[in-house]
């Protein structure tokens, strides 16, 4: 019996370890408050924790994330918004826009290509491509380069710039405060 039990115990740590439950990871303790009750009211304002009765007592419609509740889709979407779009696809996660050109120079035209890598707003969320096409003055002479110059990074920043926005105002907007146990 007791070397039924060393087994169970051994072979209980191998599960454990090998599903990751055994790896720590390293937080900050400005992050967490130390009393508990305060990190439970601090993780459901922010909307990572549930209540079973909170449930039961919420109407029973199921909840549904569309592309504008992503930061940085709407983000995207807002800051190529002069140009046509050629294909959006959110469950693929690409936008790609049609050929554009501004009236100043007719024979180039540019076209945007953006993946997404993440639905987190981070720098490397995002993979931009910006072609350019030159064309002469036969139409039926074009060059198409890519450009990976400034003009990706700008792009790229003032994408990131506004998702950060949208989703502070989306936690500050779903914020919803704590009451334990019918006390405030």
């Amino acid at each position: 019996m007791k070397l039924l039990n060393i087994v169970l115990l051994i072979l209980s740590l191998i599960i454990l370890s090998s599903c990751g439950a055994l790896k720590y990871k390293k937080v900050s303790a400005k992050d967490y408050p130390p009393d508990p009750k305060e990190r439970i009211k601090k993780n459901m304002e922010e909307g990572r924790g549930f209540r079973l009765m909170d449930t039961i007592r919420k109407d029973k419609s199921g909840k549904f994330d569309f592309a504008s509740s992503n930061p940085l889709w709407r983000a995207t979407l807002d800051t190529i918004s002069f140009m046509p779009l050629m294909s959006a696809n959110y469950s693929g996660g690409i936008i790609i826009t049609d050929w554009y050109s501004d009236n100043s120079d007719k024979n180039e035209s540019v076209k945007i290509s953006i993946r997404f890598l993440s639905n987190e707003v981070r720098s490397d969320a995002l993979d931009i491509k910006l072609f350019i096409k030159q064309c002469s003055v036969s139409i039926n002479n074009c060059k198409i380069t890519e450009n990976t110059g400034s003009i990706v990074k700008e792009l790229n920043k003032s994408i990131l710039r506004k998702a950060a926005i949208y989703e502070k105002q989306f936690k500050n907007k779903n914020k919803k405060e704590y009451i334990q146990d019918g006390k405030n």
